[in-house]
Order: C-alpha cells, then sequence, then structure tokens
C-alpha cells in the first residue's frame, strides 16, 4: 500500500510540472527549484521528487547540468521543424466537416506539411484534452474551430500557452469572444441569415420562425441576421417565434416546439433554419403532420450541404464554401508561420456567402 501511495506521489508531482511547462507557467531555460527545496516545499521525501523529475527528463521536457540544477527543455526547435499542423474540429465525419478538412489538406500537403486531427464532439472539457494533447506534440502551428464559441470558456489558459510557446493558430467559423482579436476565417452568418429571411418577407411571409443555437457564435450571429431582416420588412420581432436550442437538446427541441406550433395552428408561414440538417428534419417533421413544403409552409436552410439537395422538396439554401474556408485558413496560418511578429498582426479573413434558391419556399 505504501508503495502504490509514493508512485502516486511522483506521478501527481510529474503530472503537475509538465502540466506547468505546457501552459508556459516555467519557460524554456528556466531553473526549476532544487530537489530539496521541492521535497520541503510539497512535504515530499527527496526519493518521490527525484524520480518525478527523471521521468521529465526522459521525456524532454527539463534536462539536468552537473552541479548547477535542472532546466525547462526548449523544444521550439524540435517542434518548429516537425512539418506537422493540428487541426482540431467540433466533428470530423458529419455535416459539413469533411469538406473543410479536404481544403486545409489541400493547402497543407502541397507545402508539405501533414496534419493532426482531432475532434471535440463539442465538448469543452474533450477540446481541453485535445489541447493539451497538441502542446504535449512536435505541431509548429493550429487550425481550431472552438468549442462552445458563444459561452464562457475555462480552456482560454490553453490558447495563452500556445501564444507563451509561440504556436501560431488561427480559428475557424467562430472564436471566442475574449479571442475575438485572434486570428480567423469565418462566414458572415448574420449577412447569409439576413439574405434568406429578407428572400422570405420578399415573398410576403408574415409570421417566420427562426430557428438557431446558443452556444455557438455562428447561431448568435444568424440570429442578428434574423432579427435585422424582421425589423427592416416592417414586422414585430417576436421572441416566441424563436427557437433556442444548445447541444445537448439539438436532437429534441427544436422539433418539439415546432410541432406544438403546428398543433396550436400559430399561423407560421415559414420557418428559417439554423442549418440544413435542422431543416431537413423539420421538412421530414412537416410532413409527418400533413403540412406541405412550400404550399404551407416556405424553409430556408444554412450551409447547401446534401441534406439540402437531397430533400425530396431541395431546400433554399445560404451558401458555405466549405472547401474554400479551409484552404484560406490554411493558407493564412502558412503566413503566420512565416511571420515572427504574429502576434501583433492578426489575419482575419470573412468570407461572404450566398442565397441558394431551391424549391421550399413560394410567395404569399
Amino acid at each position: 500500500m505504501q508503495k502504490s501511495d509514493n508512485q502516486t506521489k511522483y506521478y501527481k508531482l510529474m503530472e503537475y510540472l509538465k502540466g506547468e511547462i505546457l501552459l508556459g507557467r516555467i519557460r524554456p531555460g528556466e531553473q526549476i527549484p532544487s530537489e530539496n527545496m521541492l521535497a520541503e516545499k510539497l512535504s515530499l521525501s527527496r526519493h518521490t521528487v527525484r524520480k518525478a523529475i527523471s521521468m521529465l527528463v526522459n521525456e524532454g521536457y527539463l534536462y539536468t547540468e552537473h552541479g548547477r540544477g535542472t532546466y525547462c527543455m526548449d523544444r521550439s526547435k524540435k517542434r518548429n521543424d516537425s512539418r506537422n499542423i493540428g487541426v482540431i474540429t467540433t466533428y470530423i465525419s458529419e455535416y459539413i466537416f469533411p469538406k473543410v478538412i479536404q481544403g486545409i489538406d489541400s493547402v497543407l500537403s502541397g507545402n508539405g506539411y501533414s496534419i493532426m486531427l482531432k475532434n471535440t464532439n463539442n465538448n469543452t472539457e474533450k477540446e481541453a484534452l485535445c489541447l493539451e494533447d497538441v502542446l504535449q506534440k512536435n505541431i509548429e502551428g493550429l487550425i481550431i474551430e472552438p468549442t462552445k464559441s458563444a459561452l464562457f470558456s475555462n480552456n482560454l489558459q490553453y490558447y495563452e500557452a500556445l501564444d507563451k510557446h509561440q504556436i501560431p493558430y488561427i480559428f475557424i467559423h467562430g472564436y471566442y469572444q475574449k479571442l475575438e482579436s485572434k486570428s480567423h476565417v469565418l462566414l458572415d452568418d448574420a449577412k447569409g441569415m439576413y439574405s434568406a429571411v429578407e428572400y422570405l418577407t420578399g415573398l410576403g411571409h408574415k409570421k417566420i420562425v427562426g430557428i438557431f443555437k446558443a452556444d455557438d457564435i455562428q447561431g448568435l450571429e444568424r440570429h442578428k441576421g434574423y432579427a435585422r431582416a424582421i425589423s427592416e420588412a416592417g414586422l414585430p420581432y417576436n421572441p416566441d417565434q424563436v427557437i433556442w436550442f444548445h447541444t445537448e437538446d439539438r436532437e429534441v427541441k427544436p422539433y418539439n416546439v415546432i410541432r406544438q406550433m403546428i398543433e396550436n395552428k400559430s399561423g407560421v408561414d415559414a420557418i428559417a433554419c439554423y442549418n440544413d440538417e435542422i431543416a431537413f428534419r423539420v421538412y421530414e417533421l412537416l410532413n409527418s403532420l400533413g403540412v406541405k413544403v412550400p404550399e404551407d409552409i416556405s424553409i430556408t436552410g444554412f450551409d447547401d450541404s446534401y441534406f439540402s439537395a437531397n430533400c425530396p422538396v431541395r431546400i433554399t439554401s445560404v451558401s458555405h464554401p466549405k472547401e474554400k474556408l479551409g484552404e484560406a485558413a490554411a493558407e493564412l496560418l502558412l503566413e503566420m508561420l512565416k511571420d515572427n511578429d504574429y502576434l501583433d498582426n492578426p489575419v482575419q479573413k470573412i468570407i461572404v456567402p450566398e442565397l441558394i434558391i431551391k424549391e421550399s419556399c413560394i410567395k404569399r
């Protein structure tokens, strides 16, 4: 039992010191406290401290100089020569992401880089694990789609660590509000949704329901576009006609609310959806309830994806140049890698989407 306890102590110390190094709190070349000082400060035996330090030396985080002490290893040279780029998305295999990743890879592979691909499943704890892993690997730069970008994130310390280690990163699709000034490539989500709702109001729709995601910046921006188009059309903004959902209830809430609206005969004549996947499922729901699209209710999507193209009634949708966005992010990151002052010269690109008119809307 005592042996197990000692193993736990040295492992915890090793993990603590590694964490301080990864987060940039112990800088390259900085001397760490002596074994005696650490043992006394943490109430550990010198043997326990020595074992933890030995593990970090073996892993390449520390090095010792006989008679002088133990120092934090500068891992930047090995990292900067790796030709590896990290790519972290909320999802990998679903929906728009394969095309985005394809665009990223086409640029990076063409410039002699390989990608290390990870996904967070839109979970902030998993994002933390992905960022920790990136900080441990030999990665020259990072392209990342933030997880739940509209919410406060406890993961900002990892982004600060990337800056301290001078690992350039660029956001795609969104950003954390506290990191708005950082490099990013985005769609103009507000303008995209504005074009869809303006089209609906131009067709004479008066009761337009909007469905938006509450925990990412895209959802907030798309709602802004919706509200602006409603206002400019002289229609009242009715919060009861706006459905907000989160990652955790995305499979249930939007459709339960729409079902209730239909059953209550609320007079809805159009539904502007956060994305094509939701628009497709709204179509299926309306069809099951005997409501015809577009004869009874018009619907619009966002992303111009296979959901839009393969729906029995092809869905009018806002374009998402997926490969172009991925290519732009990769090209900008390559520019950042060449700029020693990239932290002072953030690069930001906004792609303006277009409305692709199909079959799911008619004039009222």
